[in-house]
This record gives C-alpha cells, sequence and structure tokens, in this order.
C-alpha cells in the first residue's frame, strides 16, 4: 500500500517560492516577537513542516503541544523523534488531571457523543485550558505558530499569514497558501518525520474517540466530530485562544 508521502507529494507550480515565502514569515515573526513566541504544534503534517523549518534554519522559536489526555499514541510517539532528529525539546502541556477525572466521572468518557456542548466542555478542558498556559505564563507569549492552511476548510479559507488572535497576541500561519501536495512535497524533500496514522488516511488528526479515518472524496476534516452534522467543525483552538485557564 503506497504511503502519504507516495498519494500526497505533488511539485505544484511555485512551490518553491511558497517555501521561501513560509521561512521569511517565520523569520520575521521570531525576529519581532524575541523570547515571546511559540510553535503551538499538534503534531500533525503541516506542524511539522514548520518544525523542519525552524530547526533546519536556526529560528529560535521554542516548541510546545498538547497533550489531552486522549490522544493516539502514534501521535505522541513524535516527541521523542523530533528530539532525535533536531535536538529540540518540545514542551508538553496537559490539562490538570485531577479536573480531567472529575469531569469523566460527572459526564462520562462518551460525553463528546452525546451534545454538542458537551464535545466543546471536553475541548474546553482537555485543550483550551492548557492552550491559556502555554500562551500565559510567567512571561505571557506574544506570538504563536499554527499549521492552518486555507485549503483545510471553508472556515479557514481566508486565514492570513499573520492575524490577531483576539487575545491581544499575533497568530502565524507561515503555511496559509500552501496545498497539501506542497506540504506532502516538502515532507519528502526533507524527509520529515509524521505521524504513521497520516499513512491509513487521517489527515486531519485529533484526539483518538474524535477522529477517523476518511474515505475517497471527503472533506480533508471529515474525520473529525464525524458525528456532528452542522456547524464548523472546531475545538476552539482557532475560534479564540483564552487568555484565562478554563475551569470545569
Amino acid at each position: 500500500m503506497a504511503n502519504a508521502v507516495e498519494l500526497n507529494a505533488r511539485r505544484l507550480p511555485g512551490h518553491d517560492a511558497r517555501v521561501v515565502h513560509s521561512l521569511s514569515v517565520l523569520r520575521e515573526a521570531a525576529q519581532a516577537h524575541v523570547g515571546r513566541i511559540v510553535q503551538a504544534t499538534s503534531l500533525g503534517a503541516e506542524d511539522m513542516v514548520i518544525t523542519d523549518l525552524i530547526a533546519r534554519h536556526g529560528l529560535g522559536i521554542p516548541l510546545a503541544t498538547l497533550d489531552t489526555g486522549a490522544l493516539h499514541a502514534e501521535t505522541l510517539a513524535l516527541l521523542p523523534r523530533i528530539t532525535q532528529r533536531y535536538g529540540l525539546a518540545v514542551q508538553v502541556y496537559r490539562p490538570p488531571a485531577q479536573q480531567v477525572l472529575q469531569f469523566v466521572a460527572q459526564r462520562g468518557e462518551r460525553v463528546m457523543f452525546d451534545s454538542l456542548e458537551g464535545r466543546k466542555a471536553c475541548c474546553a478542558l482537555r485543550k483550551l485550558e492548557p492552550l491559556a498556559r502555554m500562551l500565559g505564563g510567567p512571561v505571557p507569549r506574544t506570538a504563536w505558530v499554527t499549521g492552518l492552511r486555507r485549503e483545510q476548510s471553508g472556515d479557514r479559507g481566508e486565514v492570513a499569514f499573520a492575524e490577531p488572535d483576539g487575545q491581544g497576541r499575533s497568530k502565524i500561519n507561515p503555511l496559509a497558501d500552501w496545498a497539501w501536495g506542497d506540504v506532502w512535497r516538502y515532507i519528502a524533500d526533507h524527509d520529515v518525520p509524521y505521524n504513521p496514522l497520516h499513512d491509513a488516511f487521517f489527515p486531519s488528526i485529533g484526539c483518538a474517540p474524535c477522529t477517523r479515518a476518511v474515505a475517497l472524496g471527503e472533506d480533508f476534516r471529515a474525520g473529525r466530530w464525524w458525528w456532528e452534522q452542522t456547524g464548523a467543525k472546531e475545538c476552539g483552538l482557532h475560534v479564540h485562544a483564552p487568555s484565562t485557564p478554563h475551569t470545569a
């Protein structure tokens, strides 16, 4: 069976120029926010490309991720691979363990399937609360780097290379104009490590209970919260970034 690189890598017109521009966006952001910027990596294909650009060009942007407590083992296995490959540590932010235990005891392990409100409450606790600490902390961040691309969904169709996040910070999206083929062309060209779930037709990877493979012809994010029929398929990370921790 072909892997994700063989299936998706394309040398599209303008690819090299897009790589150069993305590097320029990252470099300018790193210089403008010295000591106050972080790559908030999901460990997906796009974010692995960004990590490679940061490491390859010595941009000095620290790496951080959210371990929700419900991620696939394949996702978490990327953390030591990043350190081994690039010599960079990834700071991991987790939701408060006691709050998670209380939430599961009160709402059940399948709360995300019971209602939209329940699913969003789970996302708020497992993702938004630790994100707030990632971006806050003793030295609050003034910018964070994401792997958002316009092609990912209709709701992301106007993503800018740099935009305000609604909480006084800049959100930097260096791959905003990249196609899926660009992402995998870069991964192929530079032998970038990636999540093997991408080989199993998981283009967008979140928590294990809330992510499935997609079928041929399905939308890029069809595997996220597939049981929800209406509204934007978002957890809240890229709708707003809370400035104070959420308690649940």
